[in-house]
């Protein structure tokens, strides 16, 4: 349950998609602002997208497959403190052979993990994250069309290392974007301003003809703010994954929502 008691005065609530918060005696007019959030984007130009947790979930479309910590023998935590902190060379493109991205960050943990389960790890993580770009869910390709129909230019903003951005041409929402920003292809990641401007640069755009919408991971909205750009955050698979993190990641939201079809207006 998010605690609303920490909400700046400065956040706009879209509408009203989880109905616990309507317990904690809300009152309807803050959630009235969605029209806020779709008068925002139609006065925009281009909406920029993050990619994982934000257009596709990602464990969720693992449950059939071993995990990567779990296939290494190391626990989730150590894995993902490797993963999310330690690793930047692999997100900017400066590591781009996927078995010593792999063999570095498990050795880091145990140096005695064998070659043998490296190389069956980096296959497995190479193959389940061209499956999650690949089964996007279609309320998200729905929505993406939907808003590029309207004339609005889309952006993909990613950090992203070589394995996890492989499968991408292979997306069925990978041709709706008109410019496509992979950290590990551009040399910077976010919450670094440099990525951001040049996806600005690219789509001929200012900050203030921009919106950034993502889970807030990598403290990219703190990025985009920083930019000048418009946030939105999307909660809806974070809170499934990592309730604990939501309350976090809205400090930096200029609007919070739970689900993508909160972009469109109804009657579209």
């Amino acid at each position: 349950m998010i605690c609303l008691t920490y909400l700046p005065t400065r956040w706009k609530m879209s509408r009203l998609s989880n109905p616990e918060l309507w317990t904690m005696g809300i009152s309807e007019e803050i959630y009235e602002m969605t029209n806020n959030l779709l008068t925002t984007i139609s006065s925009k130009k281009a909406l920029l997208f993050d990619l994982f947790h934000t257009l596709t979930p990602l464990e969720p479309t693992w449950k059939t497959a071993p995990s990567t910590s779990g296939m290494l023998g190391v626990s989730r935590e150590d894995w993902n403190r490797q993963l999310l902190e330690c690793s930047r060379e692999r997100l900017v493109g400066k590591m781009t052979d996927p078995l010593k991205i792999i063999r570095d960050l498990a050795h880091a943990i145990d140096p005695t993990i064998s070659e043998d389960t490296i190389v069956r790890t980096t296959e497995n993580r190479i193959n389940q994250f061209a499956k999650s770009l690949i089964n996007i869910p279609q309320v998200n390709v729905d929505v993406l069309t939907e808003l590029k129909r309207s004339g609005k230019k889309l952006a993909l903003i990613s950090n992203a290392d070589v394995m996890e951005a492989q499968g991408w041409g292979q997306s069925p929402i990978a041709k709706l974007f008109h410019e496509t920003l992979f950290s590990c292809h551009v040399g910077w990641a976010k919450p670094e301003p440099e990525i951001y401007n040049l996806c600005m640069q690219q789509l001929g755009l200012a900050p203030d003809e921009c919106i950034f919408v993502g889970d807030g991971g990598s403290n990219e909205h703190e990025g985009a703010r920083a930019c000048g750009i418009t946030t939105v955050m999307v909660t809806g698979i974070i809170k499934e994954l990592w309730p604990n993190k939501v309350e976090g990641r809205m400090t930096q939201a200029d609007y919070v929502i739970e689900n993508l079809s909160e972009l469109l207006d109804s009657e579209m």
